[in-house]
């Protein structure tokens, strides 16, 4: 190889390394418009305490995609999910709103509920009984029975 041919060679490897280094470009940020997604769960309360709960499902739907860190929306819609039976549903909905707001005792209390009651799932509801517990800085007497007997189910 002559010196000028090892050159080039040398020179689009140094180029391709480059390239692959270069930054890629930074997706563009999701824009939550918290405001309509507040109106939409606004809208679905309402609809909730007058019995029509087709609509509130909805908005509560509309509003949790716009806005999946709002736990409230994320409460409220897997709490209707559940009254459903819709429980897989409500699960991921609650996961999802943790994932976004993992400090949120009522999360954590609904997906012990519905982990237990519904799913069976014991050793998840007792996390997330334990972790209500720590979040809610109280020391409920039920939640503690509770906490009490999926721990000798589970020995």
């Amino acid at each position: 190889m002559t010196p000028e041919t090892a050159r080039a060679v040398l020179l689009a490897g140094c180029l391709a390394l480059l390239a692959g280094c270069a930054s890629q470009p930074k997706p563009e940020p999701v824009v939550v418009n918290t405001a309509e997604a507040s109106e939409l769960a606004r809208q679905a309360w309402e609809a909730h305490q007058q019995g029509r709960k087709k609509e509130a499902l909805e908005r509560y739907r509309e509003a949790f995609d716009m806005n999946p860190g709002n736990a409230l929306t994320a409460n409220n819609l897997a709490l209707l999910l559940r009254e459903q039976g819709r429980f897989d549903e409500a699960v991921t909905v609650l996961e999802t709103g943790l994932r976004h707001s993992p400090a949120t005792a009522e999360l954590h209390y609904n997906l012990a509920v519905i982990s237990e009651l519904y799913l069976l799932d014991l050793d998840g509801a007792l996390a997330h009984y334990r972790r209500y517990r720590e979040l809610a800085g109280t020391e409920e007497k039920r939640v503690a029975g509770w906490i009490a007997d999926l721990e000798r189910r589970l020995n």
